[in-house]
C-alpha cells in the first residue's frame, strides 16, 4: 500500500507579513510628508519656523498619547477590525490635511491624524501574534521596521516629484487613497486567528497552534493590573526609551550635525541621512533574522539578548569614535555602523514584546512604544540645550551611556515568561 505524501502546510501567515510591512512603509509615509512639504506649506501660509514646529509636534503629542489606548483596541476588538478603523482614520485626515487654511486647522488636523497612526503599531503587532511561529518573529518584526525606515527614506523623493506636478496638496491627496486601499485589502484578507482563515490548511493551522503552545481563544479583558506590575514590562519599556532617544537624533538632528560639525551643504546633508537611514533598515533585516536563527540553538531568551547586546553595546562604540574622528568621510561611516547596529535591536525588541505579551501583545507593545515615542521626545528637546550648552559631543556622548544602560536591562528580560498568567495561572 502506497504512502501516503505529507501535506505541506500553506504560506498564509507570510501574506499576512507582507500585508503589515506594507502597513509600515504606509505610515511612515503619511508621517514624512508633512515635512517634505513643509517648505512648500510655509511658503503659501506664511508660517514662521515656530508655528511650523508645533504643526509637526502635533503629531507626536498624539502620538505618544494615545499608544496604549491603540493597543488596547487591538486588544479588545481584535486586529481585523481595529486595524481598518485606524487606518481609515488617519487617512481620511491625511486628505483633509490638503484641505486646511490655517495654522490651528492644520495643528488640530495632524493632532487627529497621530491619533490614528499611534494604534498601527501595537495593533499590528497583536495581529502577528496568532500568526508567526516564535521562531519566526524577530524576522518578522525586522521585517517590517525595515519596511518602515525604507518608507522614510523614499517620502522625499516622492512627494518631491509629485509637488512639483500637483502642488503641496497632491501627495496627501495621494497617499490617503493609497491607504484606503490597503484598508480595503486588510479587512478582506485578514482574520483574527488562522482557524478563521479559509487560505490556511490544517496543516499550517496545526503548525502555528502547536508552535504557540495553545489553540488559539479569544481574548478576555486585558490584564492590565498585571501587566503594569510586572518589573519585565517596565524593563522593556525602560530600555525602549533609551533606544527612542536614541534612533530620533538621527530623525532629527543628523542633519544639523553634519552641517554644523562638518560644514556640509544641504544636499550632502540630505545624501549622508539617507544612506545612514538605509544602514538602519539594513540593521532592522539583520538583528531579527539573526536572533530567530539563534532561537533552536541558544534558546528563546537568550537569543533575543545576545542580538541586544551586540547591537547596543557596538552602537555606543561606534558613536564614541564618531565623534572623535575629524574626517568627515570617516565620521559618517561610523554613524552608518552606529545606525545599523542601533537598528539591530529593533525586531527582537518587537519580538520580546510578542513573546512576553501574547495574547495582549498590543497592549504590552504600546507600552513600550509609548515609553519609547517619550524617550524621542526627550532627545528633541535635550540635545538642543546640551548642543547650545556644551556642544555637540556631549549631546551624542549621551547615546553611548544610554547604549549600555540599554544594554543592562535588556539583560534583565526573559523572553520566556510572559507578563501575565492566564486562566490555568501559567506564565
Amino acid at each position: 500500500m502506497a504512502a501516503t505524501t505529507p501535506v505541506r502546510p500553506t504560506k498564509t501567515r507570510h501574506v499576512v507579513l507582507w500585508l503589515t510591512v506594507v502597513l509600515y512603509l504606509i505610515t511612515y509615509m503619511d508621517r514624512v510628508v508633512i515635512g517634505a512639504a513643509a517648505p512648500s506649506i510655509r511658503e503659501e501660509f506664511g508660517f514662521s519656523t515656530v508655528t511650523m514646529g508645533w504643526v509637526l509636534g502635533a503629531f507626536s503629542i498624539s502620538y505618544a498619547l494615545f499608544q496604549i489606548p491603540g493597543g488596547w483596541l487591538g486588544d479588545k476588538i481584535g486586529p481585523r477590525r481595529a486595524l481598518t478603523a485606524v487606518v481609515a482614520w488617519w487617512s481620511a485626515f491625511t486628505a483633509l490635511t490638503a484641505l486646511t487654511w490655517s495654522a490651528t486647522s492644520m495643528i488640530i488636523c495632524r493632532f487627529l491624524f497621530g491619533m490614528g497612526e499611534a494604534g498601527a503599531f501595537p495593533i499590528a503587532t497583536r495581529s502577528l501574534s496568532r500568526w508567526m511561529l516564535p521562531s519566526e518573529r524577530g524576522w518578522a518584526q525586522g521585517l517590517t521596521h525595515a519596511g518602515s525606515r525604507f518608507g522614510g527614506v523614499i517620502t522625499p523623493v516622492l512627494v518631491a516629484a509629485i509637488i512639483a506636478v500637483f502642488g503641496w496638496r497632491g501627495p496627501f491627496l495621494i497617499f490617503a487613497v493609497i491607504g484606503v486601499i490597503w484598508g480595503i485589502v486588510w479587512f478582506w484578507y485578514y482574520r483574527d486567528t488562522p482557524r478563521e482563515h479559509k487560505f490556511v490548511n490544517e496543516a499550517e493551522r496545526e503548525l502555528i497552534e502547536t508552535s504557540l503552545n495553545r489553540k488559539a481563544r479569544k481574548s478576555s479583558s486585558v490584564p492590565w493590573a498585571q501587566i503594569l506590575s510586572n518589573p519585565q514590562m517596565w524593563m522593556l519599556a525602560l530600555m525602549y526609551a533609551c533606544y527612542g532617544y536614541s534612533i530620533n537624533i538621527y530623525l532629527a538632528w543628523f542633519p544639523t550635525y553634519l552641517a554644523d560639525t562638518h560644514g556640509m551643504s544641504l544636499t550632502q546633508t540630505g545624501v549622508f541621512t539617507s544612506a545612514t537611514l538605509l544602514a538602519a533598515m539594513f540593521g532592522d533585516l539583520a538583528g531579527g533574522f539573526v536572533s530567530d536563527r539563534l532561537v533552536q540553538r541558544l534558546g528563546l531568551t537568550w537569543a533575543r539578548r545576545i542580538v541586544a547586546l551586540v547591537g547596543f553595546l557596538l552602537a555606543a562604540a561606534a558613536i564614541l569614535l564618531a565623534i572623535n574622528i575629524t574626517a568627515p568621510m570617516a565620521s559618517v561611516a561610523m554613524f552608518g555602523l552606529a545606525a545599523f547596529a542601533l537598528e539591530l535591536t529593533v525586531g527582537v525588541s518587537w519580538a520580546v514584546a510578542l513573546d512576553i505579551g501574547d495574547e495582549f501583545a498590543g497592549s504590552v507593545s504600546a507600552v513600550m512604544n509609548t515609553a519609547g515615542n517619550l524617550g524621542g521626545t526627550g532627545a528633541a528637546v535635550i540635545t538642543g540645550y546640551l548642543v547650545h550648552a556644551y556642544g555637540w559631543n556631549v549631546a551624542f556622548s549621551v547615546l553611548v551611556g544610554l547604549g549600555v544602560i540599554a544594554a543592562a536591562l535588556f539583560l534583565k528580560i526573559d523572553a520566556s515568561k510572559r507578563v501575565y498568567k492566564d486562566e490555568m495561572g501559567a506564565v
